[in-house]
């Protein structure tokens, strides 16, 4: 296994692959081309940032059969999906914003997929070609809007909505591993990801049908049952597998101009 990240100093970003207590600083984005500079930086002295940067960030929705019973739904015959803002992305160990505290706003923890080639058309025993690596994401969610509107764009994509991290990783199976969420070290929610109703492979595929995926454009796969409202002061841990947790505290949204909710 790889692990690839965006980090800063000071006032300077770059993107590295850690390797042990180390991260070797790259030219391009890694997800573009892994070109290293020669330049070393210690892990501990650095800041970790986003890890990759979007052009489409991709949610699905409804892929697992026992968050779909939570949710009083049906399966739809297909991959759900929709698109969340790019602008909606978070780092490891930021703060995640409620923009309406009068509203209930879930976490939902998922497996996020990094895309590392243009990818159209492709079909499902093709597809894993097409994959740079994996992360973790949550699919923060307004579900008041939720429920009043009949798209889940805006719902889904406000500010700080879509923490993701701290690291990609590259040269690893996800076909089988544990995801899980801790909300102030309480387990909330947790699977393996052999339980998805559409597997990684299937959910490019079929994505791929409809747009051109891109090099660095991310996927979040859906999430397993046991989601639930987040307040102010709560702290989230999200885990796949034997990988460096996701760290998120939640705070309250400073409003300046009023949000209009129609």
């Amino acid at each position: 296994m790889r692990t690839f990240g965006g980090f800063s100093s000071g006032d300077n970003f770059f993107y590295g692959e850690v390797i042990g207590e180390d991260v070797h600083i790259l030219g391009p984005p890694y997800w573009i081309d892994i070109y290293p500079t020669g330049e070393v930086r210690r892990l501990a002295e650095l800041k970790i940032e986003l890890p990759v940067v979007p052009s489409k960030l991709i949610a699905v929705g409804l892929n697992y059969s026992d968050h779909i019973a939570e949710m009083k739904r049906t399966e739809v015959g297909a991959p759900l999906i929709w698109f969340k803002a790019p602008s909606s992305l978070l780092p490891h160990e930021s703060a995640i914003e409620i923009a309406f505290p009068e509203h209930r706003t879930d976490f939902e923890v998922e497996l996020a997929v990094v895309i590392g080639a243009p990818t159209k058309n492709v079909t499902v025993n093709e597809a894993l070609n097409h994959v740079f690596g994996y992360t973790i994401g949550l699919d923060i969610t307004d579900r008041d809007l939720q429920k009043e509107e009949k798209q889940f764009g805006r719902c889904k994509s406000f500010d700080t909505y879509t923490p993701i991290g701290p690291f990609v990783y590259a040269d690893v199976n996800v076909s089988d591993v544990s995801l899980e969420l801790r909300q102030n070290g309480e387990l909330r929610q947790s699977t393996r990801t052999s339980r998805m109703i559409y597997p990684v492979a299937q959910l490019v595929s079929f994505a791929s049908q409809s747009l051109t995926l891109l090099p660095g454009d991310v996927i979040l796969s859906g999430t397993p049952a046991g989601v639930g409202p987040i307040r102010a002061g709560d702290q989230l841990e999200a885990a796949i597998d034997n990988w460096p947790w996701l760290r998120n505290n939640v705070v309250i949204a400073e409003r300046g101009v009023p949000i209009r909710k129609a």
